[in-house]
């Protein structure tokens, strides 16, 4: 089977999506698949996730730094608090999606959020106890599932403590953006890099 990792004009090889646009490199090799612990990134990453169903990652990424600024920096105590004059704002933004059940949805997210942190302490917490164990280094996008076991899991849990627009292939993005799920190919020069800081994470987050 053939690889569907790639060499860049600098030299280094990786995953070829990475190569469609300037935002997806920089976003490929700063920040995808590395490990999210804080809480606010991790909602921010619970609520750009949901917003692109449906849609590119391409357009929520040129759209990110406008839903920073719409959603309070995606600090959870401040989205917490949104209420309908919030949603009329957001609705009237065109820097955003203007999606009345994903807004709707992310603030709700915001208060399920909270709860979770109340009780599991972080949001990490409870999201790394679906890591699941290593598998194969993937060498072709054939190889990586848009669906797990784990994501199933992890869905079927965010559900039950009321999150919205989380479903398991939304889920599985989600885990594969924050560390959960390497799946840089075999031959990308961001893979080895990731794996050393998955490591760590589960070693910081391990029970004592």
């Amino acid at each position: 089977m053939g690889r569907d990792s790639v060499t860049g004009p600098d030299g280094l090889e990786r995953c070829s999506w990475a190569l469609g646009t300037p935002e997806l490199g920089m976003y490929h090799d700063s920040e995808w698949g590395l490990p999210v612990l804080g809480d606010d990134a991790l909602f921010e990453r619970i609520c750009m996730e949901s917003f692109q169903c449906g849609l590119s990652w391409l357009t929520i990424l040129r759209k990110r730094e406008a839903f920073r600024a719409c959603f309070a920096g995606f600090e959870i105590e401040a989205v917490a608090r949104f209420g309908e004059v919030d949603v009329a704002r957001l609705l009237a933004d065109p820097g955003i999606v203007r999606n009345r059940a994903k807004i709707v949805a992310s603030i709700e997210n915001a208060r399920r959020a909270l709860e979770t942190i109340g009780e599991c302490g972080s949001l990490a917490q409870l999201l790394w106890q679906f890591a699941p164990a290593p598998v194969p280094v993937p060498r072709s996008y054939a190889e990586i599932p848009t669906v797990t076991l784990e994501s199933e899991a992890l869905a079927r849990e965010l559900k039950r403590r009321g999150f919205r627009f989380l479903g398991p292939t939304t889920v599985c993005a989600l885990m594969q953006a924050c560390g959960l799920i390497n799946a840089h190919l075999a031959g990308c020069h961001a893979r080895d890099r990731v794996e050393t800081a998955v490591a760590a994470a589960r070693e910081l987050l391990a029970p004592n």
